[in-house]
């Protein structure tokens, strides 16, 4: 039995493997009637690339190198001391220096705009789930609470968000909203992302919370538990469990929607990439290596996601 199964594991991997190689030939074949040119060789000093760093010459003046310092003595008797340790000199000892004549430089990794593009849609993308959960768990929490206006202002909000699209949301947070308030273009992505998704998280908080047996309410009301401790130390840790995957795959889709937020000029993946293609004319290189960033963050939230479910799964949570 476990041999008819170890094969048919290998059947698969083997025909997925054939499925990829035809896919990635067809591509390749795709891009060669276009006659397309590839320079993947310029996409790694857009992760990282060395920086130029100049030590310039102050004033008109005459160089001196002594051990690992660079002296220079100026027309009106000036002097300048630089340490050189490290840098390359670009003149000679005794040779005379032009003010901002660039005498000596070292070169410094530093991060590209792949990088830097990366890390703020991380960025927004974490400050938005936060906010999104926690929009969401109120809101849940307000219309579950039997109090007819609080549902309508709770139902009005998830009705008016789900049914408007995310990018036109994020329009009126950049111009309306956040130019009443000063706000600046990362809090109005962060704020559209958070409002946007707060409304999903919270149909999926309102049915998890729904989906608890009466038993367990009934429970704690006769143990003494006020409704609140209640909520938070019975109802709530058991609806979590019950709300995880969904909870995930609305996570994952916030990074990839978090994309949108380059249209509002914050210098997100997408916006970097848009950028390289407009300078280096090699859209298929630049939105290819996007692409593959974005599918790792996704896939990074998506294993932590499936290794909380096992572990949930283990302890009988789920």
């Amino acid at each position: 039995m476990k041999k008819s199964i170890l094969k048919k594991k290998e059947t698969g991997l083997l025909l997925a493997s054939l499925f990829y190689i035809l896919v990635g030939y067809f591509l390749y074949n795709a891009a060669s009637k276009i006659n397309y040119t590839w320079k993947w060789d310029m996409i790694p000093k857009y992760f990282v690339y060395k920086a130029k760093i100049p030590l310039t010459s102050p004033c008109d003046g005459k160089l001196q190198i002594k051990q690992n310092k660079a002296i220079i003595i100026c027309e009106n008797k000036k002097i300048y001391q630089f340490d050189i340790n490290g840098y390359k000199l670009q003149f000679k000892n005794g040779e005379y220096l032009f003010q901002d004549d660039e005498f000596a430089y070292k070169e410094k990794l530093k991060p590209g705009p792949f990088i830097l593009g990366m890390w703020v849609t991380v960025k927004i993308s974490i400050i938005s789930m936060l906010f999104a959960f926690l929009i969401g768990l109120i809101i849940a929490i307000i219309r579950l609470s039997g109090i007819p206006a609080l549902d309508y202002i709770g139902s009005f909000y998830v009705t008016v968000i789900r049914g408007t699209p995310l990018l036109v949301q994020l329009f009126i947070f950049y111009f309306i909203v956040a130019t009443i308030f000063a706000l600046p273009r990362f809090w109005a992505g962060v704020m559209s992302l958070s409002i946007f998704y707060g409304a999903y998280i919270a149909e999926i908080l309102r049915g998890a919370i729904q989906a608890v047996d009466k038993g367990q309410h009934e429970a704690a009301m006769s143990l003494g538990f006020t409704p609140i401790q209640k909520m938070y130390l019975i109802i709530l840790p058991q609806a979590l469990k019950k709300a995880l995957p969904a909870l995930i795959g609305e996570l994952i889709s916030l990074i990839k929607d978090s994309s949108l937020v380059s249209v509002i000029s914050i210098t997100d993946l997408t916006k970097v990439g848009r950028e390289i293609v407009a300078n280096t004319f090699s859209p298929f290189e630049v939105w290819l290596t996007v692409a593959v960033l974005y599918l790792m963050l996704t896939s990074i939230l998506s294993f932590i996601g499936h290794k909380l479910e096992k572990r949930m799964k283990a302890q009988g949570g789920i």
